[in-house]
């Protein structure tokens, strides 16, 4: 490795991915074989219980550039990507799911574009191959409603896999957010930010672990980008109400007429009606509320966003949660 080029820091978030690991490197390591920069790879553990941890073991005692952060229990793939940025040390960070279905190869080309000055690199999905369409319909809805009531405009189909500037890693891990929607705030950081086209492969080997199930449910990163970015959903609250509240004041004039004139009113039919109505509005609404109170709950415990039990090749770098600052060195 040669100490005048730049370092690239590769961060891969990854649960049980035994089947995919060597080829996953050996294709990284290919990646930077016709590129100037030099890299290391962070593969940061969610608590797999798998050979993951044996594979990556063996691959780290071939080549000191592969590092291992072990995560104390299961955080999420997010929580796993920010310990990886903050226990970075490269010019530049590239991050990547661990499933090879974000090509390897896209590598070169992003990092021309950030030698000619781009701060962001996003990789953008023009074919998703092997994911079912149900689910695709699914993301594609959920994409637009986040960008038709957020202040963020973020592209569709352009996910993890992108490329950022030292400064820009450096502003993301000081952003003390709770359950981060990053790639809202990516977007909403702003300076230059460029795209690259490509065709996203079918998984290489082993399950997926985003079922097509939890797909058609509102899953937690799709709840996270409106409330992190709109205050939408609690004007949609406000106005129901008050639209339900002219309804029923409208409905009570009605009823007064039909007293008065002598014509015989509903039976409890319309009253039931009436009651679920405003009984599932209310309903609806304290439950949107909630969700805001829940996120503010969760940021104001303080709790650290992740703990990391062991590393491995990290040369005496603290790895820690800028909440929760550790003493000592984890690498053994």
């Amino acid at each position: 490795m040669s100490t005048d080029a730049p370092l690239i820091s590769i961060i891969l978030s990854f649960r049980n991915e035994e089947d995919n690991l060597d080829e996953l490197i050996r294709r990284l390591k290919l990646a930077f074989v016709d590129v100037p920069e030099d890299f290391e790879l962070l593969f940061v553990n969610d608590d797999s219980n798998d050979r993951s941890l044996e594979i990556l073991e063996r691959h780290h005692s071939e080549d000191s550039r592969i590092k291992i952060l072990n995560m104390s229990r299961r955080f999420g793939v997010y929580e796993c990507m920010l310990a990886g940025m903050i226990a970075s040390v490269g010019d530049a960070v590239i991050y990547l799911d661990s499933d090879l279905q974000d090509p390897p190869e896209l590598i070169p080309q992003m990092l021309e574009q950030w030698r000619n000055g781009a701060d962001i690199v996003h990789t953008t999905r023009t074919e998703r191959q092997g994911e079912n369409a149900i689910k695709m319909f699914i993301t594609r809805l959920a994409y637009r409603t986040i960008n038709a009531i957020s202040h963020v405009d973020m592209p569709e189909n352009t996910g993890d896999y992108k490329l950022l500037s030292r400064h820009i890693v450096d502003r993301l891990i000081t952003m003390d957010e709770i359950e981060p929607y990053m790639r809202g705030l990516i977007h909403w950081i702003g300076f230059d930010q460029r795209y690259i086209y490509y065709k996203r492969e079918p998984r290489f080997a082993g399950e997926g672990h985003f079922p097509l199930l939890r797909s058609l449910m509102p899953t937690k990163v799709f709840i996270n980008g409106l409330l992190s970015f709109s205050v939408a959903p609690l004007y949609f609250a406000l106005i129901t109400g008050l639209v339900v509240s002219a309804l029923a004041l409208l409905y009570i004039v009605v009823i007064l007429m039909t007293k008065l004139i002598g014509w015989n009113l509903p039976g409890w039919t319309a009253i039931m009606v009436a009651q679920l109505l405003l009984g599932g509005l209310n309903l609806f609404t304290v439950g949107v509320l909630g969700m805001y109170v829940g996120k503010i709950f969760k940021q104001i415990k303080n709790r650290p966003r992740f703990i990391v039990n062991t590393t491995k090749g990290l040369d005496g770098r603290m790895v820690h949660d800028a909440r929760t600052p550790l003493p000592r060195n984890l690498d053994r």
